[in-house]
């Protein structure tokens, strides 16, 4: 009986095969799917490669911005060459964005970018930063200022902005005639 079973069914597999496809799409919509399919892996694949390959070199760019680290510039020529060097200085340059400089800090009194402390200035100035925070600031530019031979203008001018009196929006609202 199992072996009459199985001659049956050998015998419906094959009258029914010529009935089997290898594709749903016959004729000129298989060749036109064929085209499509070629220039999506031919143009749209390699550009999305290279658009991923180039947000995974910008990285270490993003890190060292994110971090303000102070050589952070630097960091980005790294990233720029590594994508000329076909990826060779990125590991450089990823390392190169954790690390702490402590030299630097030597040298200069800081381990921070000057965009830290103007963003820090933003934030004194539109009042979401404590006394004490600003205390702070003065310290870290005064710091600065001593150890590493003086501070850029624009530092220079958050200093004496952090020197001077603050204004109050209210204060001049009550000492603008016809208010």
């Amino acid at each position: 009986m199992r072996a009459l079973l199985r001659c049956y069914l050998a015998v419906g597999v094959t009258l029914f095969a010529p009935l089997a496809r290898a594709s749903f799409l016959s004729g000129d919509a298989l060749d036109t799917m064929a085209d499509w399919i070629a220039i999506i892996v031919l143009v749209v694949v390699p550009l999305g490669v290279l658009v991923v390959f180039w947000m995974i070199h910008v990285l270490p760019e993003k890190i060292a911005e994110k971090r303000h680290h102070p050589q952070k510039d630097a960091i980005n020529t790294v990233c720029l060459l590594s994508l000329v060097f076909g990826g060779l200085l990125w590991p450089i340059a990823w390392i190169w964005a954790y690390t702490k400089p402590v030299a630097y800090r030597a040298a200069y009194g800081t381990d921070k970018h000057d965009d830290y402390y103007l963003d820090m200035g933003e934030r004194a100035r539109s009042g979401e930063l404590t006394d004490t925070g600003i205390a702070h600031l003065r310290q870290e530019l005064d710091t600065m200022a001593r150890r590493g031979g003086g501070l850029s203008p624009a530092l220079v001018a958050l200093r004496s902005e952090l020197d001077a009196p603050p204004v109050h929006a209210h204060a001049d609202a009550a000492t603008t005639p016809g208010a």
